[in-house]
């Protein structure tokens, strides 16, 4: 039975029920995706370009862009080519890599927002001692660690999950190999991985949670301490696009987790998932660069030269 198992192929079962997949669906996807990937490349573009912008808070949002195009890139393409072929069948290692970048890049994700928290707490509580606090070598090792507790929190599901029995049913009620429509073809043996899953993302999200909660208790008390209302206002714009983000991209996620099981319950995780997967990579950039002056000045000065240089 183990050695079925694994040479086993699944079928994606996506927005089958919906009529004219190809007229309606394909066009919407297909241009969150590349939107997503051309307001998030635009955003890395910037920020490497622009000596202005060698900050360490750009630093992190270059890597929040970077891993929006790579979480949004594992589940996207294969869904816009189920939708144009309607070949949706996924091999069992190809469904499990999926599975694995996917935990590993939105986990990622996670503590690149909490880290942005910790760089927002600093430039506010201690402006005068910020570079030094966040000095190069520091933002890289905070970095490094988000992307490796990414990769090792979400190596240990498809290894559990993929020793599970699917002899009775291979169809995915989701639009990529989402982890708990996995689980959902063989409930009876899952009770452990659930538990894991459960206990798992409590530590993740209360960690992540409190971690920022935390440094913005500490940022707007320091707010409060300022005498002038001009002055509190230009603090707090300094960390409300981080702020939105954080917001976009918890509601959705929470949304999706904690939502009550009912008979629509996998209909309404697609659209949930979708949300997060192609609309919060997509108003991430445009919140950062529409709220954000010193990114707007430099796509200006950026795009000006670039006019000028073709006009000569």
């Amino acid at each position: 039975m183990e050695n079925v198992t694994h040479v086993i192929d699944f079928y994606i079962v996506a927005f089958s029920n919906i009529f004219g997949q190809k007229v309606f669906l394909f066009p919407i996807f297909l241009s969150l995706y590349l939107i997503c990937l051309l307001w998030n490349i635009l955003i890395f573009v910037i920020i490497f370009m622009d000596p202005q912008l060698q900050k360490p808070m750009y630093f992190f949002l270059l890597n929040l862009s970077f891993v929006d195009v790579l979480y949004s890139s594992v589940a996207l393409p294969k869904l816009l080519d189920i939708i144009i072929t309607g070949y949706n069948r996924i091999s069992f290692t190809a469904c499990f890599t999926q599975m694995y970048f996917f935990n590993a890049f939105v986990c990622t994700e996670v503590w690149l927002l909490t880290m942005m928290s910790y760089d927002r707490y600093v430039a506010i509580c201690f402006p005068l001692h910020y570079m030094l606090l966040m000095e190069k070598r520091k933002c890289d090792l905070l970095v490094a660690g988000c992307w490796v507790l990414g990769v090792l929190n979400a190596m240990m599901y498809p290894l559990l999950i993929s020793k599970l029995s699917f002899s009775n049913s291979r169809e995915i009620n989701h639009f990529f190999c989402h982890m708990k429509s996995i689980l959902n073809l063989c409930p009876m043996e899952t009770v452990k991985i659930d538990l894991l899953i459960t206990v798992d993302g409590i530590a993740l999200g209360f960690s992540t949670f409190l971690l920022i909660l935390i440094s913005y208790m500490f940022i707007i008390s320091t707010i409060l301490k300022i005498q002038t209302s001009s002055g509190r206002f230009k603090v707090f714009s300094s960390c409300s696009s981080h702020l939105t983000v954080v917001l976009l991209f918890c509601l959705t996620s929470l949304t999706l987790n904690m939502k009550p099981e009912n008979e629509w319950s996998q209909e309404q995780d697609k659209i949930i998932s979708m949300l997060y997967i192609a609309v919060v990579p997509l108003l991430n950039p445009i919140v950062y660069s529409l709220r954000n002056k010193e990114v707007l000045k430099a796509s200006k000065n950026i795009f000006f030269k670039d006019h000028l240089h073709l006009k000569f």
